[in-house]
């Protein structure tokens, strides 16, 4: 497997994060193409093409493209189209750029299957997938939100799998207290991409207190207060330091059959680039 950087974990500019990525030993990177300098909507041809080359120039290649919209994910239908749209253009400047694989969270998957919200989702993420599908690619729905087993049944019923997973352990420990190992195993036929990420969960959540949802007010609810009393119900700390059996789900992925990218995410700390550069080194000693 191969060891990757979510370049805005360094909380600098695209171009600096990559020289970073590279300093600390990564072999590839994530970059976000939601806005900003790597919007596909402000990357003339040339500009995509100055991009490719410079990243190859350092010797790493794309893990993947953060392609997040936010707003619930693909929960509300009225600005589906719009969202289903601005995807496509990330997912094409992904293949511009040497990469196939497009993360992002398309929202809770409600327990119901037959609620309105569900089968907003799927329709959303079925023209994705077919999208994704005519051309070799994968928009890869991070893991967290929901558990295995509900993400597991919401895919097979695309019809491909075009929409597919990028698996995150400390989401699923911190949120959901689904447990990563059995996860791999439950998601073996999707899994394209993976974070490296640790955390610790300190009491039961609603997932919608952390990702929210469409028609979800969580003024009108206890957890609230539950939250200001009892501190955080979870925090995101350095790779090792967590929850995260990491020899059991590094070896569920070999058992799999992934070879593909971690790819390191840290989301908070004082010292982010100390945590990555701890983070590389942590990896490196799995891979022997």
């Amino acid at each position: 497997m191969k060891i990757g950087v979510i370049v805005d974990s360094f909380r600098v500019g695209v171009k600096e994060g990559l020289i970073k990525a590279k300093e600390v030993g990564a072999d590839g990177v994530q970059i976000y193409a939601v806005s900003g300098e790597m919007d596909p909507a402000s990357l003339t041809p040339s500009a995509r093409k100055e991009w490719k080359s410079y990243i190859e120039s350092l010797g790493l290649e794309i893990s993947a493209l953060v392609g997040d919209l936010g707003g619930h994910g693909f929960q509300d239908k009225s600005v589906n189209a719009q969202k289903v749209e601005k995807s496509k253009r990330i997912l094409d400047l992904a293949m511009e750029l040497g990469t196939n694989i497009v993360t992002t969270h398309i929202g809770i998957v409600p327990e119901d299957p037959k609620s309105e919200i569900y089968e907003t989702m799927h329709l959303a993420c079925k023209e994705l997938s077919t999208y994704a599908k005519s051309m070799g690619a994968f928009f890869a729905i991070e893991t967290g939100p929901e558990t295995a087993n509900r993400l597991k049944l919401f895919l097979d019923g695309l019809g491909s799998n075009g929409v597919s997973v990028n698996f995150d352990p400390a989401n699923m420990v911190m949120v959901t207290g689904d447990d990563p190992v059995k996860g791999v195993y439950t998601l073996k036929d999707y899994i394209v991409h993976t974070h490296a990420k640790d955390g610790v969960r300190n009491y039961e959540i609603d997932p919608r207190e952390v990702y929210g949802a469409l028609g979800y007010d969580p003024l009108d609810h206890e957890k609230i207060a539950e939250m200001a009393s009892g501190g955080k119900a979870f925090e995101e700390v350095p790779l090792g330091e967590g929850s995260v059996d990491w020899k059991g789900y590094l070896q569920a992925l070999t058992d799999i059959g992934y070879s593909r990218y971690l790819t390191i995410e840290r989301e908070v700390g004082a010292n982010p680039e100390a945590d990555i550069m701890k983070a590389v080194q942590f990896l490196k000693k799995f891979k022997g």
